[in-house]
């Protein structure tokens, strides 16, 4: 791998509060796609055209990062919704940042599902297909941020809307491919991450929390900017790759 994207989940305060570390500003030199909260998790009009502003001035590539409506759980918490209501709330929260996007001359690269949201379009086929079909007239050129394999890659995959895979640097994984979602209160270590996300990129391979490698097939690295100690972790990710010539960049 000669290049990888970095991404990270952007705007996700809402008003005068900030969630995680509040470190957008400190974050965006150092990635290459920025996931912008819509709305509905978090984030907010005046949030979401501040980072879309932070994103052009460092050459960061945009896209909408819908959630469930769950403010107070911060989109973590499923929500039993139709395939309908689900891809009705997504195309809402695209249009709203792609406004803030165009307010700039700028153009939406992605759509990254966030939290409970995106597991829901791992595994709900409908959701999925119904979204993918509404995306296809939409925003055909759209890129879909995803993991390998799930309800929603299959649908793009099979529709003709690009995807981009994903690997998660501050997420374990275990034997199935999934990941392991814990709440940690202690910070990772940064030269463990960056040591893992290094070894993904030149191996395509991945240590699972049962102690084997797995292989594991992506075009973007995902920290959070939530994760303790994120900007850390970003910092060394970034640098050990640069160390072993791979370069930082958007998919597109």
């Amino acid at each position: 791998m000669n290049s990888v994207d970095l991404n990270s989940d952007m705007g996700e305060g809402f008003g005068p509060w900030t969630f995680g570390g509040g470190v957008d500003e400190q974050l965006m030199p150092l990635i290459s796609s920025a996931n912008i909260a819509t709305g509905f998790h978090a984030g907010d009009p005046g949030t979401m055209r501040t980072t879309v502003e932070y994103a052009e001035h460092h050459g960061v590539a945009i896209g909408a990062h819908p959630g469930f409506r769950d403010l107070v759980g911060f989109g973590r918490r499923h929500i039993q919704a139709s395939a309908q209501e689900v891809t009705d709330d997504i195309l809402y929260q695209l249009g709203a940042l792609r406004e803030f996007a165009r307010l700039r001359g700028l153009k939406l690269q992605h759509l990254k599902p966030h939290g409970a949201l995106y597991m829901h379009l791992a595994r709900d086929e409908e959701a999925a297909e119904l979204l993918v079909a509404h995306l296809r007239r939409l925003e055909p050129e759209l890129l879909l941020y995803c993991m390998q394999g799930t309800a929603i890659w299959q649908a793009a995959t099979a529709a003709g809307q690009p995807v981009v895979c994903e690997f998660y640097g501050d997420r374990d994984y275990d034997r199935s491919g999934s990941i392991v979602f814990t709440r940690r209160v202690a910070a990772l270590d940064p030269e463990q991450v960056a040591a893992k996300v290094l070894r993904a990129c030149q191996t395509g391979l991945v240590r699972t929390v049962e102690g084997d490698d797995i292989a594991v097939v992506f075009d973007s690295v995902c920290i959070h900017s939530d994760s303790p100690g994120a900007l850390g972790l970003m910092q060394a990710t970034r640098e050990r790759l640069e160390q072993a010539d791979i370069r930082v960049r958007a998919p597109r």
